[in-house]
């Protein structure tokens, strides 16, 4: 199992047109094969950022959705923001999961090496 974490710098203007976005979301991962969650977390210090976590079964059912057509038009409405709602660059972390306490027969992720989005 892994996790994906994005994390997200919103200007606080633009922060409840973003949690809305979530909320409006396609929800196309969802169909995906090895998913299992999404949670979208609100920052409560000023200047931090938001986090989308997403889990999955494997690293390889991640990267499947990255490279699907649901993919591409689940992100269509990225872009209903202007560029200036985000005043730097997200960032992007996967973690392999090691242990999760409501899964207690859950075999560790193997170590993968590096990850890249690109």
């Amino acid at each position: 199992m892994i996790s994906v974490a994005n994390r997200i710098y919103v200007k606080p203007e633009y922060a409840e047109a973003f949690e809305q976005r979530f909320r409006d979301r396609a929800g196309l991962v969802d169909q995906m094969p090895g998913f299992i969650s999404n949670h979208v977390l609100r920052p409560v210090n000023e200047g931090e950022p938001y986090v989308v976590f997403t889990f999955w079964n494997s690293r390889q059912d991640f990267l499947n959705w990255v490279r699907s057509d649901e993919f591409v038009k689940g992100h269509a409405q990225s872009g209903t923001l202007p560029k200036d709602a985000f005043p730097q660059a997200n960032v992007l972390e996967m973690h392999e999961v090691v242990q999760d306490s409501t899964r207690p027969d859950l075999e560790p992720e193997p170590r993968g090496g590096a990850f890249k989005m690109h």
